[in-house]
């Protein structure tokens, strides 16, 4: 079984893994001369909102994408280890780029979210990575006039611990992941997870009651599910960044807890680390790993509902970028998404990249990031409205935060 190497994680995921509330914020690497102003590849991009951790309204480092609400766009800052702004935000954003703070997390009430809002009914739900009554991680709810409720507090076993993914809704009931915690001692996980477990799939109603589906034993079904699970045909799937027989998986699993393994990964040119989640299109799944690869930098990959895999793009890590850690979208047919660093700027490997993949497997960098006041790593994927995309970067943008505090771009074609 091949450990969780955090060495060769991005630094942003890797840090992150285990940082809690009001430890220390994902390091996001050296960064040369920072250009002046905004430079793009294409005219059609704009930074809608940059983040600050000074002044009256501090929020810092969007590292979850966004939600498109009847035309408002709803998002999570991870928050600041520095200043006043060390747990997080929940925040709205028009597309004419006036932001709204609509609540700030404390700790007991949740702290630091990674992924992804949902919207159930006008509802929107989320989970923070630590935080809640026993600082092992939170499911939430929020208005979005900004009245959040704790649903729940995980305790680490069995329940697990410290949900780095965040919800989908299937039937009116919601299901996750957690990066820990469930089956502890006696699996086969490295390191401290071997103690505190290797994550867990679970279930929680709209009104707060959680039941584990399944608890990963490392090997061969995997550990540390980072990525949310998608919904497909009344079945539910997803991927473990490591275990497995090697490098990480993909897996499905029933709404009554039946797992099965479709693929683990070797580390070789199918890849490794699987950090985003899947998409759906047309009954094929579609993903990418933050490693491995013919050049080391990850891929992109499709993968049956039986398990048959195939490499679509291999990143070099030059002007096409490399780490694409974020998750895909379909547009028309042509994949979109970014990648975490690549692309060629003032940032030491790359601020990141915009790019596209057609089902032939051609790659097109969209624009590349330039770090300062244009934005750098993106860690999400985008959401499309309209024809516009929509996306958030952790670090650039200026406004404090050693790097800058982190932006919302649009980009069209």
């Amino acid at each position: 079984m091949r450990i969780l190497d955090r060495s060769a994680l991005s630094a942003a995921a890797a840090s992150a893994l285990l940082a809690g509330c009001g430890a220390s914020q994902p390091s996001i690497g050296a960064f040369g001369a920072i250009p002046n102003g905004i430079r793009t590849m294409s005219k059609s991009y704009e930074v809608l909102h940059r983040f600050a951790v000074k002044g009256g309204n501090p929020s810092a480092e969007p590292f979850a994408g966004l939600l498109d609400v009847n035309g408002t766009l709803y998002g999570t800052t991870s928050g600041k280890s520095t200043g006043n702004d060390e747990c997080g935000t929940v925040f709205s954003l028009s597309t004419a780029g006036v932001h709204k703070t609509l609540y700030r997390f404390h700790g007991p009430d949740g702290c630091i979210p990674r992924s992804a809002l949902i919207d159930v009914n006008g509802l929107l739900y989320g989970t923070t990575y630590a935080g809640g009554a026993n600082q092992q991680g939170a499911v939430f709810s929020i208005t979005t006039s900004g009245a959040e409720t704790l649903l729940y507090s995980f305790k680490g076993a069995p329940d697990g611990a410290n949900p780095w993914a965040g919800l989908v809704d299937l039937n009116g009931t919601l299901y996750g992941t957690t990066a820990e915690g469930g089956n502890v001692g006696g699996s086969n996980c490295p390191g401290s997870f071997g103690d505190y477990g290797c994550g867990t799939v679970y279930s929680i109603t709209t009104s707060g009651m959680e039941a584990v589906l399944y608890a990963f034993k490392g090997e061969p079904d995997g550990f540390a599910p980072l990525a949310p699970l998608i919904a497909v045909k009344g079945k539910l799937y997803g991927t473990t960044t490591s275990g497995g027989l090697y490098w990480g998986t993909v897996f499905s699993i029933t709404p009554a807890g039946s797992e099965k393994l479709l693929y683990s990964f070797t580390g070789g040119t199918d890849g490794n680390y699987p950090f985003g989640p899947l998409v759906d299109v047309n009954g094929t799944l579609y993903g990418t790993t933050d490693a491995g690869g013919s050049s080391h930098k990850g891929d992109v990959f499709s993968v049956t509902l039986n398990g048959s895999e195939k490499v679509l793009y291999t990143f070099t890590g030059g002007s096409d970028g490399e780490n694409p850690n974020a998750g895909l979208i379909s547009v028309n047919g042509t994949l979109y998404s970014v990648t975490d660093n690549g692309g060629g700027s003032a940032c030491t490997d790359g601020c990141g990249t915009i790019y596209s993949l057609n089902p032939s497997g051609s790659e097109k960098v969209l624009h590349a990031f330039q770090g300062g006041s244009d934005g750098a790593l993106p860690q999400a994927a985008l959401i499309n409205l309209k024809g516009t995309f929509y996306g958030t970067t952790l670090s650039g943008g200026g406004n404090g935060c050693g790097h800058g505090c982190g932006t919302v771009f649009t980009f069209s074609q």
